[in-house]
């Protein structure tokens, strides 16, 4: 049975836990062997998917709320009047096994405040995760958060265990972070990432000369920004993920729209709505970026410096390239297929299979998924009427929106005008 102590320290660190949102993952083949406990082989975190298409969940907890750093954005600042609370290590260990064993959980993401600094917080992450996978033989799915000034030593050690590693960027820009939070800096963040980067290369170039390596980190590397606290433009934002994801090789950036949680007059104000139409276009940009071909640069540069708030961003490209539209579904190579609005990529690969049995007509390409009213406006197929006079951006633009749903638009942004 869980004591009340306990009980009530789960209710408080599940719930600082909350505002981080880099806890979604794919990519680890940790296989359970010996009869171990789980099995982390395509496992993900809490109530998010997987690549099978599972939905899965994870005990997500901090360590500990306590924090000697006062960053404005953050729930659990020293200068906070909350409720304070820390687990001992023996007590995230009995929690992940005893959850794990009533089905509740399939792993753990692990996160934390600073206790005194950051090698005595880290060292605790490390031992946990440790104790779980030796002592418990726990094969199920490790998420550990980086502790930004951690030791070397210790970065080695964690990612022997965890099956993935995040460290928050917190801020896109040194500016922001240094307006909100001026004990931190970014390069506090990029020495670990550069370090696990680095180590995951040395131990992959060991594999093919040695038989058995151990495993580290195998599902990479994560960071999260907070998003609309500060007044950077969505260019600056995915500018700096752009940098990350070159230069780090991170599976995943994550974008939060900032909740107001401080009465500090450098942020918005408390009651304000969160930006959830803004996060969930930088994610579009994000995706844009990593599966779809694009450059950063084409979809947000100096003259267009923000996403439009009420067309998602690879539409907003094509009405801004009509010169490239429109596109002969029969004969367009698979990379400019991918740039047609309302066509995803698993629709893209099912057109280039199917047309080398014949031309396509539009019938067949809404058996094959793609979302024609509006793709129909940038494409070409075997019985499309010619037209004389293609619409203008404007009046394509009109006519789109006239057939939207979307649910975002019926939300109101008042945190996008703030800055």
């Amino acid at each position: 049975m869980m004591s009340d102590r306990i009980r009530e320290k789960l209710q408080i660190l599940a719930d600082a836990a909350k505002y981080d949102v880099s806890c979604s993952s794919s990519g680890s083949n940790r296989k359970n062997a010996n009869k171990g406990l789980g099995d982390a082989s395509n496992s993900g975190i809490c109530h998010t998917y997987t690549e099978d298409g599972r939905c899965v969940s994870l005990l997500k907890i901090l360590l500990t709320n306590h924090c000697v750093f006062d960053c404005a954005f953050c729930v659990s600042r020293k200068s906070n009047d909350i409720k304070r609370a820390a687990f001992t290590v023996e007590e995230v260990v009995e929690l992940t096994i005893n959850f794990y064993r009533r089905n509740y959980i399939e792993g753990l993401f692990l996160s934390s405040g600073i206790f005194k600094d950051a090698d005595f917080t880290m060292e605790r992450l490390v031992r946990i995760a440790k104790k779980l996978r030796l002592e418990h033989r726990f094969n199920g799915y490790i998420h550990l958060k980086t502790i930004p000034g951690a030791s070397q030593e210790l970065l080695t050690e964690a990612g022997l265990y965890a099956d993935r590693m995040s460290i928050n960027l917190e801020m896109p820009t040194e500016a922001g972070l240094k307006l909100l939070a001026p004990e931190k800096s970014h390069e506090e963040v990029k020495k670990p990432l550069g370090f696990i980067k680095d180590s995951i290369i040395a131990l992959k170039d060991e594999q093919k000369i040695i038989k058995s390596v151990p495993k580290f980190v195998p599902a990479g590397q994560s960071t999260q920004m907070v998003i609309g606290a500060t007044p950077e433009t969505d260019m600056e934002i995915m500018y700096s993920a752009d940098e990350y994801y070159k230069n780090y090789e991170l599976k995943r950036v994550y974008y939060s729209g900032y909740i107001p949680i401080s009465y500090d007059d450098r942020m918005p104000i408390i009651g304000s709505q969160p930006p959830l139409l803004r996060e969930n276009r930088l994610y579009q940009t994000d995706w844009l970026m990593r599966f779809y071909g694009f450059d950063v640069r084409e979809i947000l540069n100096a003259q267009n410096p923000h996403l439009d708030v009420d067309i998602d961003p690879k539409l907003s490209w094509a009405l801004r390239n009509l010169d490239q539209f429109p596109v002969d579904i029969n004969t367009a190579d698979y990379r400019m297929i991918l740039r047609v609005p309302g066509i995803g990529v698993g629709s893209a690969q099912k057109i280039v299979k199917a047309r080398k049995f014949g031309k396509l007509r539009s019938d067949q390409l809404r058996k094959l998924g793609i979302a024609y009213n509006k793709a129909k406006h940038f494409i070409r197929c075997a019985d499309s009427v010619f037209q004389l006079n293609a619409p203008d951006a404007m009046h394509l633009k009109a006519m789109i929106l006239g057939q939207s749903q979307s649910k975002y638009l019926k939300v109101p942004q008042n945190q996008l005008a703030l800055f």
